[in-house]
């Protein structure tokens, strides 16, 4: 079976060691240690598979516990129709939060489009005051010449 060292990974996945040593503080990881002190993380391909499915899962925008969940159930040996039952739950929850924000932003979008469309009206109002100034101003220099 083969293994992988922290860098391994790191360089595989375009993250950093860091971020995988996170993966482990919360749970979603659990290398095998080795070396003085158990201070080198060996990785197997189960433990690569969790990583690869954690970083799926946060392109989905799911929470490292949603995450932590759906990884779980995949490696117990349940029923694989509760296991899909499951994600489908989690994923509708998602598009759900994800739907809410979308209208939270077109509604900002359009409250931005509101006060840039009233700026130019009253920038376009001031235009012709400025320029009808110029030439007063204009005239008065004249009228003192």
């Amino acid at each position: 079976m083969p293994t992988y060292t922290i860098t391994e990974l790191a360089r595989e996945f375009d993250i950093t060691p860091r971020a995988i040593r996170f993966y482990e503080d919360q749970g979603l990881l659990s290398p095998k240690r080795e070396g003085v002190g158990g201070r080198t993380r060996v990785y197997n391909a189960s433990e690569r598979t969790r990583l690869k499915l954690t970083l799926r899962g946060k392109r989905l925008g799911l929470s490292l516990s949603e995450i932590k969940a759906l990884v779980d159930m995949y490696e117990s040996p349940k029923d694989s129709t509760a296991q899909l039952k499951r994600f489908l739950a989690v994923l509708a929850q998602h598009r759900e939060t994800l739907e809410r924000q979308r209208e939270d932003l077109e509604v900002t979008l359009a409250e931005i489009a509101a006060h840039e469309e009233e700026c130019r009206r009253l920038l376009d109002r001031e235009k012709p005051l400025k320029s009808a100034e110029k030439k007063s101003s204009a005239r008065r220099v004249k009228d003192l010449a």
